[in-house]
């Protein structure tokens, strides 16, 4: 590998097109960063038939569609494997996002022809960092069946999410990340969705991470993930002056779908009811009325006009009024990818 990797932005791709879906919001862990509000996404599993007739619905046979399959922990659907094969006949590339359980056996009941990525869930390069975040033997169980997928020859990714809790750790985990064969590495920011939006006012928990030290800790260790061989991908966050700001909602096609039939777009939207369309007897209605599309298209020097209304604490001010960082798009992203020598 070069000794270097220059971090590239990823612009939205005219005709991509990405379907979270949610296959239920049951899980055995209790993350204290997790998302999931099941006042709002309910707590439903969603029937294998109903996954079906729903992929359906976002499937396009023209091209090939990103399906992300999630939870909850996605792995407990007993359903799962049929569910994957289901959507490979529909032309998704399909991938399972896991804390790292893999229950009902799911690594002997799939094959790597049949799931394109494999993403595990890590928030520390050590049990002492991620089991008071995720859940105390997480670490042990999740690095465990990590390297069961390796070998089994499953292509595989980590998802890292970076809070107040963990960033000092973060230059930890390419070396780990390296050592596991992992080839992909997603450094997530904390949204404040969920649980986060609920504690974040407590002194206890200190979310947030600040722009400073955001832009000084994750371009080097992608960097250096990159040194090692591993592609990385990561937010952008902030703009830089030159940069003009794009809304997915917008230029994009991503669907957020969660068992009780909400369909979002945007997923700083996802703890309220302003979802952009609803599935209905297995029918995609698109909602009249004050929903988060309507605020796609509004132009603020801010940037992302959904950041502003729903996490305005993570702005900053010069004197004269004028933001300090404008925000990107969330689904805005900067890639990292090794250097053949």
């Amino acid at each position: 590998m070069s000794t270097a990797s220059t971090a590239r932005t990823v612009g939205f791709q005219p005709g991509e097109r990405n379907v979270f879906l949610h296959l239920l919001t049951a899980c055995n862990l209790a993350c204290r960063h997790c998302y999931i509000n099941p006042a709002q996404h309910g707590t439903a599993t969603l029937p294998l038939e109903t996954v079906r007739q729903w992929l359906k619905l976002f499937a396009r046979p023209e091209r090939q569609t990103n399906l992300i399959l999630l939870g909850g922990e996605p792995t407990l659907h007993p359903k799962l494997p049929a569910i994957i094969r289901a959507a490979k006949s529909m032309r998704y590339a399909v991938t399972v996002d896991t804390n790292g359980y893999l229950f009902h056996d799911l690594l002997d009941k799939v094959t790597p022809k049949e799931l394109d990525y494999l993403s595990f869930s890590l928030d520390g390069p050590e049990a002492a960092v991620n089991d008071p975040i995720r859940g105390e033997g997480v670490f042990s169980i999740c690095t465990g069946n990590i390297r069961k997928a390796v070998l089994q020859g499953f292509n595989t990714s980590l998802i890292y999410t970076v809070s107040g809790l963990n960033i000092d750790h973060l230059h930890r985990m390419p070396a780990l990340v390296a050592h596991l064969g992992v080839q992909r590495l997603f450094i997530q920011v904390i949204g404040l969705r969920g649980n986060p939006a609920i504690t974040k006012a407590s002194d206890t928990v200190n979310w947030q991470v600040d722009p400073g030290q955001w832009l000084q800790v994750v371009p080097r260790v992608a960097e250096e993930a990159a040194r090692l061989g591993i592609h990385v991908v990561y937010p952008k966050v902030y703009l830089e002056s030159e940069e003009s700001f794009q809304c997915a909602g917008i230029v994009a096609e991503n669907f957020f779908i969660f068992p009780n039939g909400r369909v979002y777009r945007c997923p700083l939207c996802e703890d309220h009811p302003i979802h952009s369309a609803t599935i209905e007897n297995n029918q995609l209605i698109q909602r009249d009325g004050l929903n988060e599309d309507r605020f796609f298209s509004l132009t603020i020097p801010e940037g992302c006009v959904m950041n502003k209304l729903l996490q305005p604490d993570n702005i900053s001010y010069h004197t004269d009024g004028s933001p300090v960082h404008r925000i990107s798009c969330c689904l805005l992203k900067q890639e990292v990818r090794p250097v053949q020598s």
